[in-house]
């Protein structure tokens, strides 16, 4: 493994690809279906299956299928398969979910408009799993 190769593939897509991709994953309200009943109906998860979807596709990854299944409830699951490349034997599985959680209080902004300060990126879904299909696709990427 090449580490200073990697932190390259990383450093080159953080600013350009992840940060972008993260924030304006934020701004879609695409609230759980625990607290919104129209979760199903409103067009807010497709939204967000495709602005992540579109993200994946921008960064690259070679040798990559989706598969969307639905439950009886229509709730959607979206796999990402990437096939083994050379001397790869290990399948790894990563989760991560595209409904966020409900607001709460004690937010400075709107919680959908993600704000940066300092070296960290706020707004809602973003360090609630709405990180790990950016974060495993650039760890596949640099991999």
């Amino acid at each position: 493994m090449n580490v200073e190769k990697t932190q390259q593939i990383i450093d080159e897509h953080w600013d350009s690809w992840f940060v972008p991709g993260l924030s304006d994953f934020i701004r879609c309200p695409n609230l759980t279906p625990m607290v919104d009943p129209t979760y199903l109906t409103n067009g807010l998860v497709e939204k967000s299956m495709e602005l992540v979807d579109d993200y994946i596709n921008k960064i690259g990854v070679q040798n990559m299928t989706k598969k969307i299944y639905r439950a009886e409830n229509n709730l959607p699951m979206v796999l990402y398969i990437v096939e083994a490349s050379e001397g790869c034997d290990k399948n790894v599985l990563i989760y991560g979910h595209l409904d966020k959680q409900p607001y709460g209080d004690g937010w400075v902004t709107n919680p959908t408009e993600p704000i940066i300060k300092g070296d960290l990126l706020y707004g809602r879904g973003g360090g609630d799993d709405g990180y790990a299909p950016f974060t495993a696709m650039l760890a596949i990427k640099a991999a």
